[in-house]
């Protein structure tokens, strides 16, 4: 029986993340506690205890000075006040992915939107993000429950990060058709994401699938449920005390993987355990096969089964039961050319195999691999060529213009069609398994002819239109810059290329994309649209950090005098960046006491300045600010303008200001 491993299982990043975190608390600390446990698996609970890693479900168990250490999960703020009102210090280990969430429904809930969870009513993480929204946010766990909601106004949505994408959709769909305005924000975590996806995938191709995890846990629960809605048998234990030998009867590929608080350790006694299985089941299909192969008379033309004994590089030789072995020839070992059968057949393994003859010159019985592959190869192939479904075989060696692949029966594959960019080295796909589509097939001429690049691209084509259909406005997606252009830069968000165009890469004036992101860089961006008729869509960067100028006011009040940085010079002034987003003007004639005529008179670009905010419109984007009036009135400013004095020459203006004041009006006239 082969095991394997999902890509994705055990310690996601934000539990191994909290562990690392508890784990330095301990030794920095006699005894630290945590708000209930760490992670949920009671073996790591218990391992953590011997650490002096203490669970604990309630503050009141805690005195002052105590160290609480705030899991993965998060808490709510009403929890972190009253640790700190009861003296306790605290160690955050919330999850990142967590913490977006919080801060998501915390942002959406101030400016009055109605937050939606997604996600487990009594799981611990979406009781903290609720405490984000003042205990107002409403939970549902999936579209039915969403249905039962009333009408609503403005609702922003955001998912428990462990929710499956499809169910954080489905939901979103049905709030569109109940409030006037909908914000949806995919906070599902990309590794859980990803977890899910590869262990739905793992579970389409095997027999049995096995998911390791607490009982408790929910993530784990949702990656056995994904499992079983593949229609592969599965199996949620939390050891390989729980594995049962009959789960396994007739299975020749078994699945394993395992929640993000599962760790590696379990994982690999699960995996030995299974082996041991795997291996008895094969001793006992071993022994019945020799039983029913004992009495049996075979002839020439027949498919039988038999058990690999020994690969040698010129033949193999089989047990076929009866008083003699078989052995099959080189030649006869796979439709394609071979130096050896080693890397291809396996000792123990079981074959169909085809009597070519029943005794040779040694009483040996000569059998075919290659011929049985074939006879079941056609009717396999022409359905896949007639259905155009894609077909998937070993590459058994690089020739001249491409690659070899044993169908069954020999199949070629031109060097054009082994990817969408021609590949410089073919041989570096010899022993891996390739899926493509069958473009020419004569089986009276034994021509197969197949293209990968063809199936590349329509799996391409089929993600893009896939993702179209279900991206939203408002989500929030993980994405790999591509390509990175002087309007901005294209960003990869999954099989589609997003434009992030300059303006909303920062709230500050962006010169350069260059500056921001780089190319290769994993970004979050905000989906603000989406044309699903001419494949284009529309990222923001700038949107998922708070707006500077949303704040300018209380920050910036009329009247205070702060430093910033001259970035810009115009005909009627200077522009100078409070802070990045946030620039103000100094008007010429608030630039100096004196009369100017143009700004590089006083300023220059890059120049740090001393400025008084003497105008505040937050909402349309304007700050007006003087340097005059700090000259005037501050003792640094007193000390600039005297300096600037001494340099400049003498106006009217300097000697007498009544007299600039009526020069200034008649020239106004």
């Amino acid at each position: 029986m082969e095991i394997i491993l999902a890509e994705k299982a055990g310690f996601c990043f934000g539990v191994q993340r909290a562990l690392n975190i508890a784990q330095q608390a301990a030794r920095d600390h006699a005894r630290v506690y945590t708000l209930g446990s760490l992670i949920h698996n009671r073996r790591v609970v218990e391992e953590l205890r011997e650490q002096g890693i203490e669970p604990v479900d309630d503050l009141n168990c805690l005195d002052a000075g105590d160290v609480l250490v705030i899991r993965s999960h998060g808490v709510s703020p009403a929890v972190l006040k009253q640790a700190r009102a009861r003296g306790i210090k605290l160690v955050d280990a919330t999850c990142p992915f967590v913490r977006q969430a919080q801060e998501l429904a915390y942002a959406m809930y101030r400016e009055g939107y109605q937050v939606v969870v997604v996600g487990d009513p009594n799981h611990p993480e979406v009781a903290g993000i609720v405490g984000w929204t003042n205990g107002t946010a409403l939970v549902v766990e999936n579209a039915a429950a969403a249905e039962r909601l009333p009408p609503m106004a403005k609702v922003a949505v955001v998912a428990q990060t462990t929710q499956p994408r499809d169910n954080f959709l489905r939901v979103v769909e049905v709030l569109k058709g109940k409030a006037e305005e909908v914000k949806s924000f995919d906070t599902i975590c990309h590794a859980t994401k990803e977890r899910q996806e590869a262990a739905a995938r793992l579970a389409r191709q095997v027999d049995v699938m096995i998911v390791v995890g607490g009982k408790e846990s929910a993530n784990t629960g949702k990656l056995a449920r994904l499992c079983k809605e593949t229609g592969t048998p599965t199996y949620h234990i939390e050891g390989a005390a729980e594995l049962k030998p009959e789960w396994f009867a007739g299975a020749r590929k078994a699945g394993v993987t395992a929640g993000a608080s599962t760790p590696r350790t379990i994982i690999e006694e699960v995996i030995k355990a299974m082996e041991e299985i795997g291996r008895r089941q094969e001793e006992q299909e071993e022994n019945l096969l020799e039983k029913a192969l004992e009495f049996r008379e075979v002839k020439p033309g027949e498919i039988i089964k038999g058990v690999v004994v020994k690969v040698f590089d010129e033949e193999v030789l089989v047990d076929v039961g009866g008083k003699t072995e078989g052995v099959i020839p080189l030649r006869e070992c796979s439709c394609c050319h071979l130096t050896s059968p080693r890397n291809y057949i396996r000792e123990g393994e079981i074959l169909d195999l085809y009597v070519i003859k029943t005794e040779d010159a040694e009483g040996r019985m000569v059998l075919s691999k290659r011929r049985a592959d074939a006879i079941k190869a056609w009717d396999i192939l022409r359905a896949a060529y007639e259905k155009k479904e894609p077909v998937e075989g070993l590459v058994t060696d690089a020739v001249k213009g491409g690659l070899l692949l044993d169908l069954g029966v020999a199949a070629f594959m031109p060097a054009s069609h082994v990817a969408k960019e021609r590949a410089d080295d073919l041989r570096q796909f010899i022993g891996q398994r390739l899926k493509g589509f069958i473009i020419e097939l004569d089986p009276r001429r034994n021509k197969v002819i197949v293209s990968r690049r063809a199936w590349l691209e329509e799996e391409e084509k089929r993600r893009r239109e896939e993702l179209l259909r279900t991206l939203q406005e408002g989500e929030v997606r993980r994405g790999v810059v591509r390509r990175i252009t002087d309007f901005g830069a294209f960003v990869d968000i999954g099989g589609i290329d997003g434009l992030l165009h300059v303006k909303d890469m920062a709230w500050h004036r962006v010169e350069n994309p260059a500056d921001v992101v780089r190319e290769g860089q994993e970004i979050d961006v905000l989906v603000l649209s989406v044309n699903r008729e001419e494949g284009k869509v529309a990222l923001g960067m700038k949107q998922l950090a708070p707006n500077p100028w949303s704040q300018v006011a209380e920050k910036y009040p009329v009247g205070s005098v702060v430093k910033g940085k001259v970035v810009r010079l115009v005909p009627f002034g200077a522009f100078v960046e409070l802070e990045p987003g946030v620039d103000g003007l100094v008007h010429i004639s608030q630039l100096s006491d004196r009369r100017v005529a143009k700004p590089e008179e006083v300023v220059t670009p890059g120049q740090e300045v001393l400025v008084k905010v003497i105008g505040v419109n937050g909402k349309d984007k304007k700050i007006s600010l003087s340097m005059r009036e700090v000259e005037q009135e501050t003792p640094e400013g007193r000390e600039i303008y005297l300096e600037k004095k001494e340099e400049a020459p003498a106006t009217i203006g300097d000697v007498c200001p009544e007299l600039r004041e009526i020069a200034e009006g008649k020239e106004k006239q």
